[in-house]
């Protein structure tokens, strides 16, 4: 086995040392807590980028979805439209202020919601409180379509950009294509706080709000008053320190994603069992993490895959694992894209396999790894 180990991808700082800029200031001021000139800075260098009006640096991306659904007054029993094919941390909010879940699957073209699979979803429930779309790897859904049928309902859109950051769609950044727009900052994600969120807004009374209720909506008396609940979910003047070095490359870190993106699909163009996860033309992906698929009559299976990397210490991972297959939402409605069948996010899960996307990958490590993957299909 290998003793370096590539990883899916990690967390990688500056070479011009940005952060540390950032982080030695603080300490110099003793800005040393969940607030401060680096939180201010931050959300708006972010806002700037994303082009919204405001944004409020928080503790994740999952408290960053929390705080948007809040916003919207959602309450028990409410429901709430969510991608099936998605990261725990997109539904588990829904949960938290006891609404229900409605799951809306893929469509293969994307591997985003479908359009289908949401009109069936209105036409048993045409009320829904919020709908929360998801980005998934790096793409942008297709919003014009969504945000048509989102509109006949009078739905409010909560963009799950998680993992989207940088990426646009018909010339707009995500993050700003629905009502209210999320970022994740964790150690994985395109650029990173260690951990974090934000949510982006052009409405300032929301982004406000979430400000209030992310430092225990304490009121703005002398003294410790809470008239409601609220929460510990402020990002830390030394995170957004982070935040702020990590935003001056997060260029180089999407040119670096494309690269290793299409070095892959240059690696497998010549096995027709392999086919990279579909980058759509109506915008650019960030390309967080290079996805394949494989064909049905392919004989290997993902974890054929997986375990022959994991053997050289190269990490990947199965495709995320619908949210309406969970044991914990097993209860909970699904509408398929797929008339009989299994549905199109099942199918992705079940062929799908997420292959190491770290941008401090050399293009030696790349091409080992696309070796190793050819190697299993009789390929030199």
């Amino acid at each position: 086995m290998r003793e370096r180990r590539i990883y899916l991808a990690s967390p990688h700082m500056s070479e011009q040392g940005f952060e540390k800029q950032y982080i030695d200031e603080a300490f110099k001021t003793n800005w040393i807590s969940p607030l401060g000139p680096n939180v201010d800075l931050f959300e708006k260098e972010l806002a700037d980028y994303v082009g919204v009006s405001h944004a409020a640096a928080l503790s994740s991306g999952t408290a960053a979805i929390h705080l948007a659904l809040k916003s919207l007054g959602i309450r028990e029993g409410d429901l709430v439209f969510c991608s099936s094919l998605t990261f725990a941390g997109s539904v588990n909010p829904i949960l938290y202020e006891k609404a229900i879940p409605v799951f809306i699957d893929s469509d293969s073209s994307s591997w985003n919601m479908s359009r289908e699979a949401l009109r069936k979803a209105y036409q048993v429930y045409p009320a829904p409180r919020a709908l929360i779309v998801v980005n998934l790897y790096g793409q942008s859904a297709d919003y014009d379509l969504i945000k048509e049928i989102a509109g006949e309902h009078g739905t409010p859109i909560i963009e799950d950009a998680a993992e989207s950051l940088g990426a646009t769609y018909k010339g707009v950044q995500t993050g700003a294509l629905g009502d209210i727009g999320i970022f994740s900052f964790n150690g994985n994600k395109i650029i990173t706080t260690s951990g974090g969120g934000m949510l982006v807004c052009n409405d300032e009374e929301i982004v406000k709000k979430a400000r209030f209720w992310a430092t225990q909506a304490r009121e703005a008396v002398p003294w410790y008053q809470h008239n409601e609940v609220g929460y510990n979910y402020r990002m830390s003047n030394i995170c957004a320190g982070i935040g702020r070095g990590q935003l001056k490359v997060l260029e180089e870190r999407i040119a670096k994603k494309k690269f290793i993106y299409e070095l892959y699909q240059e690696s497998f163009a010549d096995i027709p069992e392999i086919r990279m996860m579909p980058v759509c033309d109506y915008g650019s992906p960030n390309y967080w993490l290079s996805c394949i698929i494989l064909d049905r009559s392919c004989c290997l299976k993902p974890f054929d895959l997986i375990s022959a990397l994991a053997k050289e210490n190269i990490e990947s991972r199965p495709v995320w694992k619908p949210m309406h297959l969970q044991p914990v939402y097993a209860d909970k409605p699904f509408f398929s894209s797929v008339e009989g069948g299994i549905s199109a996010a099942e199918d992705i899960f079940n062929r799908g396999v997420c292959l190491p996307s770290d941008t401090k990958m050399t293009t030696g490590d790349i091409e080992l790894v696309a070796g190793i993957i050819r190697q299993l299909f009789g390929k030199q």
